[in-house]
Formats: structure tokens, C-alpha cells, sequence
């Protein structure tokens, strides 16, 4: 059943406020619009300005025109999310407010409905409008550059998107690879073969894949060619044709490797390169190859780069207000080492003379 916005003009204290009414015919709709113990409602209201009353199956909102405007529209979003088979959740409130926020031309239910993959019952799905035109950059383009923090689906998400690929035949291979920072003196004093000292760095990658298919499945797969996940090594000197190839950790690649991998590119295949350019943890003075990268290639049709910010964490709510903090701090070092660097130098130790740049 959908809930119809009924508006009304009923008076109110102030003359510049009004009501408006929102009839809900479907009681199951309405018990997953207030949430568990109101939870939902009680978030709507406060992050509502216009004030929010419910009696039976009618949503009043009282308030200035254009606030009622942004709630009629929260609610008509949310129900319609509700009748998409979503279960509200505070998370997906959240998200929908962020989205109407932005005012952008995309619906938060089409965003939040939007399938990749599903499987027992799960479903994997961009989250927020930045990881809705990241997902759509991927299908638009034949390399795509995620970058941005930790926890915004970077790697994911493209992996959800190989995945889907390889299911419909779109591709005959997938092919993951990462960087092993350490792959040089410290790294050999490691025990245990090559592929026992390198998994470490692949790890993060196996999980994702246990997430989107059959773990009875990948071992059949692997072993057959259609998954391969490899440090970046490995890619040297191939022509990958008729592959989806994810380069994750980018930011840890040189700009002599990132040119390797980006090379390696061949027919009906398609490149995701994602990282994080604030985590490099390459040896001091080495530049990353994902931030010289940008500079290359930017102006070169079918690349596209996709920024994800902490707006695009899906983790815990503390992950975003941490990316945020961070980033404050580092940029209050810059403008300090900034200022140290074009101080005005003081006196001169001897000769008494004036020094410095004149007054």
C-alpha cells in the first residue's frame, strides 16, 4: 500500500506555520516507519525542524512550508523504501536525510535499492550517493580509480561488480592483486613458502570473495584460472584480456608499477584501481604511483576518478568522525609547516643590521 501525502492548510500558533498531513493506509507500513520502540520516528524528529505527529494511520507535520517540504519528502522516500521490501533501519534513515541533503537529482530509494549482487539472502548494494556514481562509474568506464578512505566500499563494491560480471558472462576471469609493501629483504625472513608469506597482504581479498560466493565454489574456481589473486609481482610482463583485474592498496604501488599494471590492460577487459592516498606506507621519499597517477591520466577519455569521502563510510559511525579528525589534523600540521617555512627570520646573531623582508 502506498502512503499518500495528503497536504492540508489547518492553522497553527504561527502564521508562517502550517500542517501538513500524510495519510498511511497499510498499518505493516506505518509499524516499520515508526521502527522498534519509535527509534525511527524519534531520529525523524530530531533531525526534522517542522515537528512530527502521529495518530492511527495520519503523520501531521507542523512547520514552515519549505521544512514541511523536506519532511513530506523524507517520509515519501522512506515509504517507498518500505514498500521496495527494505526494513527501515536507523542506518538507512541516516543515509536517506544525507542524500536529500545533497540535492541531487537521485532518489534515496532507487540509490538504497540499487542490487549488485544477492546471495542466502543477502544483498550487497552501494549505500551512498558517492558509492552509487562509483558503481556507475564501473559500468561506464574501462578503468575507474576509487580513492578515498577506509571503509567506504572501495574494494567491495568492485569486487561485487567482478563478481556480477563474471556471473552474467561479461567477462571469463577475475583477477585481484595487491602490492606486498614488503616484498623485499623483510619479507624473506618470514617462514614458510612464497604463497604462505604473501598471504597476509591477500587475505582481505579472500574474505570479500567468501562474502559474494560459495566457499565450496572458490577453491574449483581458482584452481581452473576463472580467480586468480597474486601480489602485483606476478602481473609483469602478461596481457590480461577478458578479465575484471582490481588493483587494491594502490596507494603502496611506485608510479614505475602503477604504469605496469595499467599496461597490462587487454581486449574486453576492465580496470579498478582502488586506494586510499593518506595511508601510504611506502618507504620515505618514494612517491605513491595512485597520487602521480592522477596528474597522467585525468584528461584521457574512458579513465574516470571516483572520490569517496567519510560521507561514504559504511562502518561504524565512529569511522567517519575519526576519517574527519584526521584529516583536520593533518591539514592544521601542513598550514603550520607552511607558516615555519615562510616565517620572517629575526635579528641577525651579529652586525646589527636589519634583516629579513622590509616592513
Amino acid at each position: 500500500m502506498t502512503g499518500t501525502p495528503n497536504p492540508s492548510s489547518a492553522g497553527s500558533s504561527g502564521a508562517a506555520r502550517v500542517q501538513t498531513k500524510i495519510s498511511v493506509s497499510d498499518p505493516k507500513i506505518m509499524v516499520n516507519l515508526l521502527g522498534a520502540k519509535d527509534e525511527i520516528l524519534r531520529l525523524i524528529e530530531r533531525t526534522l525542524a517542522s515537528d512530527v505527529h502521529v495518530r492511527g494511520n495520519e503523520i501531521t507535520i507542523t512547520g514552515d512550508p519549505a521544512e514541511n517540504a523536506i519532511a513530506e519528502r523524507l517520509f515519501s522516500e522512506l515509504i517507498e523504501l518500505i514498500e521496495k521490501g527494505e526494513t527501515l533501519s536507523v542506518d538507512a534513515v541516516r543515509r536517506t536525510v544525507d542524500m536529500l541533503e545533497a540535492n541531487t537529482s537521485e532518489r534515496p530509494a532507487e540509490v538504497l535499492t540499487l542490487n549488485i549482487l544477492s546471495r542466502r539472502g543477502r544483498t550487497i548494494r552501494p549505500k551512498t550517493l558517492g558509492q552509487k556514481h562509483y558503481v556507475d562509474a564501473i559500468d561506464e568506464n574501462t578503468i575507474v580509480f576509487g580513492i578515498g578512505p577506509a571503509g567506504t566500499g572501495k574494494t567491495y563494491l568492485a569486487m561485487a561488480k567482478a563478481v556480477q560480471a563474471l556471473i552474467a558472462k561479461q567477462i571469463s576471469r577475475i583477477i585481484l592483486t595487491r602490492p606486498a609493501v614488503e616484498a623485499g629483504e623483510r619479507l624473506g625472513f618470514l617462514p614458510g613458502t612464497l604463497t604462505e608469506k604473501i598471504d597476509p597482504y591477500l587475505r582481505p581479498l579472500y574474505d570479500a570473495l567468501h562474502d559474494m560466493l560459495d566457499p565450496e565454489s572458490i577453491p574449483r574456481l581458482m584452481a581452473a584460472g576463472t580467480i586468480e589473486v597474486a601480489p602485483l609481482a606476478y602481473m609483469r610482463g602478461r596481457t590480461l584480456n577478458d578479465a575484471f583485474i582490481i588493483l587494491d592498496e594502490a596507494q603502496n604501488t611506485t608510479p614505475e608499477q602503477m604504469k605496469m599494471f595499467l599496461t597490462r590492460l587487454g581486449f574486453g577487459s576492465k580496470i579498478v584501481v582502488t586506494g586510499d592516498v593518506t595511508q601510504v606506507d611506502l618507504p620515505g621519499g618514494t612517491s605513491s604511483g595512485l597520487k602521480v597517477v592522477r596528474e597522467i591520466l585525468q584528461n584521457v577519455e574512458d579513465v574516470h576518478f571516483a572520490e569517496l569521502s567519510s560521507a561514504d563510510v559504511v562502518r561504524h559511525r565512529l569511522v567517519a568522525e575519526i576519517v574527519d579528525a584526521y584529516a583536520r589534523f593533518d591539514a592544521e600540521a601542513e598550514r603550520r609547516a607552511t607558516q615555519s617555512v615562510h616565517a620572517v627570520p629575526g635579528r641577525a646573531a651579529s652586525g646589527g643590521g636589519r634583516t629579513g623582508r622590509r616592513r
